[in-house]
């Protein structure tokens, strides 16, 4: 019997161990799996769809749902998308005010159109349309697409009709004094004036964007940018009236790659220094475009009488179809009623690289350096350049107050007045 009682209790205290190891395993199991849960963010998104606050999308004004939509988005402390569905809606003049409690991803994957009627305009800022104002983490995209509807201002622009004083339009989609952006596949057609604007905003990613206007429509440049730092444009199809990309004061680190532009009036840095303003842009790179029955090709326009520079610029890999102008620097810019007459002072253009540019010029001007006698353009370098007059023969240069240079030999049309540099 104690033999029995002693071999019952060996048993137990088997048995036991073996349930505390399996419990352990299996504890051990959970917990590992708990520690790898923890290790992913199971709190997706918040989605905030704009048919949730009363957008419609049957193509009449959705403004105000719009607008209540952003208001509870840009109050989320989690991370946000702003849906706007595949639906068409309309919209009036509209701010999408931050900063935002987190970031914000808007998807626009419908049509929105602009309003029609000038007078929605009465009272409010007329050179915005959508207006993205100081929103950090921002990310703009979705495959959709946005009309600007620009042909009422453009019958009613003083450049069509000479009778008409010059008056603002709106931008199609603005976006200012953001940080950390990112604007990626989206169609823009037909603004009312500017496409997309970028002012005062820093780390700027843009790709993939596509716009349209017709030739003859007045200042739709495609992408301006004012006052902006570190902005990396590529894989844009820009068809305008005016600049494919422009370029003005207070911007820096400005790379564009990858542009087809045409027809429009090319890739512009400036204008510069109107009505004697000080004027600074430095640190450009276009590096592989396409311009195709553009007005201009890369060109670098400043006024009279003001005063600052543009400098450390360089323009690569690029190839001219029956391009007006394919390189030109315009240091007597004026696009005024009045005649501009010649000042003492000017916008300093200086450290310029022209570099593997090829194609036709629809002029016989194929290099065109119109500088400043008091303060002359300096440090221009061409290198591996071949332009020819479209449908064949040589093309010309010219210059007025310029010191440039070339390097190597393969510079065609042969330089004015050249200094060659010893490589």
């Amino acid at each position: 019997m104690a033999f029995l009682k002693l071999l019952a209790f060996f048993l137990f205290v088997i048995v036991a161990i073996e349930a505390s190891s399996s419990y352990e395993k299996k504890m051990g199991a959970m917990m590992e799996s708990f520690d790898l849960l923890a290790g992913f963010d199971y709190s997706d998104k918040v989605v905030i769809n704009v048919g949730d606050y009363g957008a419609k999308g049957d193509g009449k004004d959705d403004s105000e749902a719009f607008e209540k939509a952003w208001k509870v988005a840009c109050s989320s402390s989690k991370p946000v998308t702003y849906m706007v569905p595949n639906y068409k809606y309309l919209l009036k003049p509209l701010t999408f005010s931050g900063p935002c409690k987190s970031n914000v991803s808007v998807m626009i994957e419908g049509l929105i159109d602009a309003s029609s009627d000038l007078s929605d305009w009465d009272g409010k800022n007329r050179r915005h349309w959508l207006l993205f104002d100081e929103i950090n983490d921002l990310e703009v995209g979705g495959g959709g697409t946005i009309n600007g509807n620009g042909k009422t201002w453009w019958d009613n622009s003083c450049k069509i009709n000479k009778s008409l004083p010059c008056r603002d339009a709106p931008t199609a989609i603005t976006f200012s004094k953001c940080k950390n952006l990112k604007v990626n596949d989206l169609n823009i057609r037909n603004s009312q004036q500017i496409h997309v604007s970028f002012e005062r905003c820093s780390k700027v990613q843009v790709s993939r964007i596509s716009i349209s206007a017709p030739e003859k429509s007045p200042n739709t440049d495609g992408i301006h940018v004012t006052g902006t730092q570190d902005i990396d444009i590529s894989n844009c199809v820009i068809e305008t009236g005016d600049d494919c990309i422009s370029i003005v004061s207070g911007s820096q680190g400005v790379k564009a790659m990858n542009i087809t532009c045409g027809p429009g009036h090319g890739i512009s840095v400036g204008s510069l220094g109107a009505h004697k303003s000080e004027a600074h842009v430095s640190d450009v790179l276009v590096d592989t475009a396409n311009f195709s029955g553009t007005s201009n090709g890369v060109r670098i326009k400043t006024w009279q009488g003001g005063s600052g520079y543009a400098k450390n610029i360089i323009f690569q890999n690029i190839n001219m179809k029956n391009v007006r102008n394919p390189i030109i620097i315009d240091q007597d810019y004026c696009d005024s009623k009045k005649p501009c007459h010649e000042q003492k002072s000017a916008v300093e253009v200086s450290n310029i690289l022209y570099k593997n540019i090829k194609g036709t010029s629809a002029s016989e001007i194929a290099v065109n350096f119109e500088c400043s006698k008091s303060v002359p353009c300096h440090d221009i370098v061409l290198e591996n350049i071949n332009l020819v007059r479209e449908g064949g023969g040589a093309a010309k240069s010219s210059c007025k107050n310029v010191k440039w240079t070339r390097k190597g030999d393969q510079v065609f049309p042969v330089p004015c007045d050249i200094d060659i540099m010893d490589y």
